[in-house]
């Protein structure tokens, strides 16, 4: 893989920006809806790829991971909806495939994956595989909609194809 300095560049960004506002929370119902990483892992998929989505994502479950705010579960959860969710785009380009990627890949099999950290890490012995599917799919469903905001505003004033073209 050939080193894209602007990508890790954005990706670095996207990591202080995911590691800074991993405190904002919206509560929904019984749960909280943290938005922003799932933002971050649907821009990340469309502008930076599946090698610099996944690597952005890592990077900031490990920052957050090491100064307390974040938990292990963070690593399976961010990981597989930033990496779904730029593979869907990558061999798509349709945003709302993407943003089914973030979806899929953070809400049911990122929250699966869970399973075995939150059991065998963690020592929850009552953690079930589907524990974390809803409050995962929650709080993806949130990022998502942001994220699909945002983009379609980047789509329509045609920003997009500008953004995707100096990526490269």
């Amino acid at each position: 893989m050939k080193l894209n300095i602007k990508k890790l560049a954005l990706a670095g960004m996207m990591t202080a920006l995911g590691v800074a506002l991993s405190a904002f929370s919206i509560p929904v119902g019984a749960s909280k809806c943290f938005p922003v990483q799932h933002l971050l892992n649907v821009l990340a998929g469309v502008f930076l790829g599946p090698s610099y989505a996944l690597g952005f994502s890592f990077s900031t479950a490990l920052i957050r991971n090491l100064i307390g705010t974040g938990s292990l579960l963070a690593f399976p959860g961010s990981m597989v909806g930033a990496f779904c969710c730029a593979l869907v785009y990558k061999y798509t380009k349709k945003i709302p495939l993407a943003l089914l990627g973030e979806v899929v890949g953070t809400g049911i099999l990122g929250g699966m994956l869970c399973y075995p950290v939150a059991k065998l890490l963690l020592g929850n012995a009552e953690a079930a595989l589907f524990t974390y599917v809803l409050p995962f799919l929650i709080s993806t469903l949130g990022g998502s909609l942001i994220a699909a905001v945002l983009l379609g505003i980047l789509y329509k004033s045609k920003a997009i194809h500008y953004l995707n073209q100096m990526m490269e």
